[in-house]
């Protein structure tokens, strides 16, 4: 009996060696919902649907996007938590309802019960002076904050976007204080700053280049720990020897709580290959984005540093909820 029992054990497990590589092939064999925690035309459900039109290419079957915005991406991703952990419902996110909504509402996740597939593209935010402000440089630009505390206001995309709080990282590890002027996003900071509304346009880069080829802009500083070939004159953050401090907004694709590991391989993979299509690569150039793959547990990683980082930057601007 017990020779039979260890022939037994040993059969069982030599059948699931078996078909483990099948069933982790055999993934996915019908279609996926993937959920955008955004509107649909916004720039996170724009790259998840141009990303799609070759993710579905490369996984075999339909994917089909579902726009749940609210809440700040909130909503969203509360819903996708509930999915089950097939690996059929996928999220398409950006940063922030990750990283930073958590610290300020109650939700029903975080970074910890989300599967960390892969990221896919990353863009910096600029802070960007008129002509005639007094600074060349990344180095002069915050030299001048610093000599005048208070005096200069920095359009941003509201309280706890993380625009401001990219903003705000920065100027705490400088003591800088400047003014923030909250406002519905990058299109109507830059309005403000051009009407000269606020002192400093804090916002994307894209919707300002324009202004900077025309010589009604300067930007000198963004907060990626690279500089930025679109904007010669800013500098990055490791520049000025603090890369640490980079906060930008990045895109990435997360599975619900208990995905198997192989079926989150087998979609960072097929992310992985789509990326490499020149019209997606185009499209993300003309967004002012870059390509950025980072993958499973480095992924998690990089979501674990964001989260307590912008955890203590809100709560040293009061915005932590308790």
């Amino acid at each position: 009996m017990k020779l039979t029992l260890l022939l037994t054990t040993a059969t069982v497990s030599a059948l699931a060696l078996a078909l483990a590589p099948a069933m982790a092939s055999d993934y996915p064999n019908r279609p996926i919902e993937l959920i955008v925690p955004a509107p649909a035309g916004g720039g996170t459900d724009n790259v998840a649907r141009m990303l799609n039109q070759y993710l579905e290419a490369e996984l075999g079957q339909p994917v089909a996007v579902l726009n749940v915005a609210g809440g700040g991406g909130a909503i969203g991703v509360n819903q996708f938590s509930r999915a089950r952990s097939d690996g059929y419902t996928l999220l398409s996110t950006w940063n922030s309802p990750i990283t930073t909504v958590p610290h300020m509402q109650r939700v029903q996740y975080s970074y910890e019960t989300l599967t960390p597939i892969t990221s896919t593209s990353q863009s910096a935010y600029t802070l960007c002076v008129a002509p005639d402000f007094p600074a060349e440089s990344g180095e002069e630009f915050l030299a001048e904050l610093q000599a005048n505390p208070g005096r200069y206001t920095y359009g941003n995309d509201g309280v706890g976007g993380t625009m401001r709080l990219a903003a705000e990282r920065i100027f705490e590890a400088f003591d800088i204080t400047a003014r923030p002027i909250p406002f519905g996003g990058a299109g109507e900071t830059l309005q403000n700053f051009l009407g000269g509304h606020v002192d400093i346009y804090g916002g994307s880069i894209t919707p300002v280049l324009p202004y900077v080829e025309e010589g009604q802009a300067k930007c000198l500083l963004v907060t990626s720990a690279d500089d930025n070939e679109a904007l010669p004159q800013a500098s990055g953050l490791a520049a000025l020897g603090h890369p640490e401090l980079e906060t930008v907004l990045w895109r990435m694709m997360l599975g619900p709580e208990g995905m198997a590991e192989e079926r989150a391989e087998a979609v960072a993979d097929a992310v992985a290959r789509a990326v490499e299509h020149p019209e997606f690569q185009a499209f993300l150039a003309a967004q002012g984005e870059t390509l950025n793959l980072v993958r499973g547990e480095e992924l998690r990683e990089r979501l674990r540093l964001e989260t307590q980082a912008i955890g203590e930057t809100l709560e040293n601007l009061g915005l932590k909820q308790q």
